[in-house]
């Protein structure tokens, strides 16, 4: 669909609960004073459109000196997205990638056949008290690009579409919806868009989709007269035209979704695949450390160190 600004914001809404597919409650992790809520993949689903990963990052306070350290680890058969709401991540990959990520800007790696990146707290960030908050999440290649070489770009805040209008705040990250297409490389149909909603400000979900989700970061919302509050994620049933509504304090979300794949992926550690075969062999060469002769090498500038393969 269009952005239709003539959206009446107090038109009724006429979806029933039964419209709501599935809840997810996100799993929440301590990663020694810094906490990760997994929505995706969840017990009853393994996806949202291509989405196979979702994770929210945050929100950490970190003193001077401190910072997030993800040593380099390796990556195939997906796509990575990093958007932050607060802090900085210092990315470097095996094409060479070199970039400071800030607020509103994204990160987009395609691991394709295989790809080795680290993420860490800028040097300047831990020059004082920092913090960290926003989303990462994956997105699972088609079979048709899951052996591709693999690429990275930045866009920047400024390069991201906005809409603005009637109490809605919005930034499209990935993708195409509302009439608008961001400027990422997709290799399959999918959105994904940071929302902030005034109080009682109304939202409707793009229906040109086949797959739909809201992850609640902050606030409420309402649907068929029942509230939800944050943290939680909700995928809605294909082809239901859908309308949220913000709470009393307002919200902010992350909407995403798009074209669901020919099958289930396989998941083991960072690697997601079509087949188990190719999980397999991944595994037996990063544990071989034969760094730029095969699908792995480390980061120009972060080689002194890696995760290595889990036992």
């Amino acid at each position: 669909m269009s952005w239709n600004p003539a959206l009446d914001p107090g038109c009724p809404d006429d979806v029933g609960m039964d419209a709501i597919e599935t809840l997810i409650v996100p799993r929440a992790r301590d990663l020694g004073g810094f906490e990760v809520r997994r929505a995706l993949p969840a017990p009853k689903r393994q996806m949202v459109g291509p989405f196979i990963f979702f994770d929210q990052a945050g929100p950490a306070e970190l003193l001077t000196g401190q910072g997030i350290d993800v040593r380099p680890h390796p990556h195939i058969g997906l796509g990575t997205v990093t958007y932050l709401f607060r802090g900085d991540f210092h990315h470097r990959d095996s094409t060479g990638a070199d970039q400071v990520i800030r607020p509103g800007a994204l990160n987009w790696m395609v691991a394709g056949r295989g790809v080795t990146h680290s993420e860490r707290t800028s040097a300047e960030a831990r020059q004082g008290p920092n913090s960290l908050f926003g989303i990462q999440t994956w997105l699972a290649l088609p079979e048709t690009h899951e052996d591709i070489a693999p690429s990275f770009e930045h866009h920047g805040e400024d390069t991201l579409p906005m809409i603005e209008d009637h109490g809605i705040s919005l930034r499209l990250i990935l993708g195409s919806a509302y009439g608008k297409s961001a400027p990422a490389t997709m290799l399959s149909e999918a959105f994904y868009a940071d929302v902030r909603l005034e109080p009682g400000a109304r939202l409707p979900l793009p229906d040109n989709h086949e797959d739909r989700g809201i992850y609640i970061v902050d606030g409420s919302i309402t649907i068929a007269g029942q509230d939800f509050a944050a943290p939680q994620m909700m995928v809605f049933r294909p082809g239901d035209r859908i309308t949220v509504a913000a709470g009393e304090r307002g919200a902010r979300l992350m909407i995403l979704g798009g074209a669901t794949l020919n099958g289930p992926r396989y998941i083991w550690w960072n690697f997601v695949a079509s087949s188990r075969e190719r999980i397999e062999a991944a595994k037996i060469e990063w544990r071989a450390q034969n760094w730029g002769k095969g699908r792995f090498d480390l980061p120009p500038d972060d080689r002194d160190e890696h995760i290595p393969l889990p036992e």
